[in-house]
């Protein structure tokens, strides 16, 4: 996805974003739903995530199963970095960044938090082949090494709300 053209504002701020950034988001997230069944099965799996306690990112397994198919991914992920993965993704929309500025605080921490996470490789998969290929993300898009931003599917699959990818998977771009 062509970072150039998204600005300070992340997916899940769906009211604020440009006809364009919608129009991007959308063909990303449904070419995603048709790899995985379409557009129901896909909404399906995101409600069964937000339905697990605790957060499926931190099973230890390192997968997540449900009746429709199977996210895998290749490390496990602990809680401590859940949360302060929350806490950034909250001042990436702000700041049009992931990373803080260098010389604050917590600087140190989400860098850090990036380097664990960026190698890892999620898999999506329908429970039956004539549902799709599935498909395949990672969980930040690294523009530069002074700025990150939450890859838009990781960002949809598990933080924002079912509503707003429903929105996005339902926008219709302007002709």
């Amino acid at each position: 996805m062509p970072q150039s053209n998204i600005k300070n504002r992340t997916m899940c701020d769906f009211h604020t974003l440009t006809d364009e950034e919608k129009k991007l988001y959308h063909d990303k997230l449904l070419q995603c739903a048709e790899n995985f069944g379409g557009k129901n099965f896909f909404l399906q799996l995101l409600e069964a995530i937000r339905e697990t306690k605790p957060h499926p990112l931190v099973a230890g397994n390192t997968q997540f199963n449900m009746e429709l198919g199977t996210i895998k991914w290749n490390k496990v992920i602990f809680n401590d970095k859940l949360q302060l993965l929350l806490k950034a993704r909250v001042n990436e929309s702000k700041q049009d960044n992931l990373l803080p500025a260098k010389e604050e605080k917590g600087y140190k921490k989400v860098l850090n938090l990036v380097r664990t996470l960026k190698p890892i490789v999620f898999h999506v998969k329908p429970a039956h082949k004539e549902d799709g290929p599935g498909f395949f993300f990672q969980p930040f898009n690294v523009i530069d090494e002074n700025r990150t931003k939450l890859n838009p599917v990781f960002d949809a699959l598990f933080f924002c709300s079912v509503n707003t990818v429903k929105k996005i998977l339902n926008y219709e771009p302007k002709a």
